[in-house]
């Protein structure tokens, strides 16, 4: 794999190749933040200081005490926006920083919560609803945990969609950490040929008035 990826920028990939290009190898065009990301960013950062400081939650987000309440009250060691990292050294995954030279993977993860040989993993969501959740996402931060916490041995994973207040549970085990990062392999190999042949083909979606690459033959104006 010639570049560093993350879950957003495979799902970016598989949306539209061209897309990718532009914003995650050419990066000639940006992706603006919207009212939607603003307000993500925010509730995140919410959550985050609710559970770590003990900072009263803005009145745009109480409705999130329950929830975080219920967080706070699990045993074990909180740690919240942890960076992880992990690196692909001779076909062997191993952990390392966020930032580090040979990263391969990065990500972060919303909260974790260590109590011995186990832990919990969340991510909060702000969709409006959970019908298009891919628990695959867990996958990967589950599999940087385990990397980088060689202790824990099960880990209860969960989608938090804090607006319709829906949880998608997943569990994962330590003995499965390799084929939870395995399973991007395709993908990964259709970056690379992307990347060697120069073959960016645009594809084309429901999406497509959101995208900043406004050169696309694709685009089209949103009414």
């Amino acid at each position: 794999m010639s570049v560093t990826w993350s879950y957003s920028s495979m799902k970016t990939f598989q949306q539209c190749p061209k897309k990718y290009y532009h914003l995650k190898i050419a990066k000639d065009i940006k992706q603006e933040d919207t009212t939607a990301t603003i307000y993500g960013k925010e509730m995140h950062k919410a959550a985050e200081d609710y559970i770590k400081e003990d900072i009263p939650l803005h009145p745009h987000f109480l409705f999130l005490t329950e929830l975080l309440d219920a967080l706070k009250a699990i045993p074990g060691e909180k740690h919240c926006e942890v960076e992880l990292g992990i690196s692909l050294v001779n076909g062997r995954y191993q952990p390392c920083a966020f930032d580090a030279k040979n990263v391969w993977w990065r990500g972060i993860a919303d909260l974790v919560i260590i109590n011995g040989d186990s832990a919990f993993s969340v991510d909060y969501k702000t969709s409006k609803n959970a019908k298009y959740a891919d628990t695959k996402q867990l996958d990967l931060v589950a599999a940087a945990i385990l990397h980088h916490f060689p202790q824990i041995k099960v880990i209860k994973s969960a989608l938090a969609f804090v607006i319709s207040k829906d949880f998608i549970k997943k569990e994962h085990n330590y003995l499965h950490k390799t084929a939870y990062l395995d399973q991007f392999k395709f993908d990964l190999e259709r970056i690379d040929k992307a990347i060697e042949t120069g073959v960016w083909n645009a594809v084309s979606g429901p999406l497509c008035g959101w995208c900043p690459v406004k050169t696309c033959h694709n685009y089209r104006e949103r009414r």
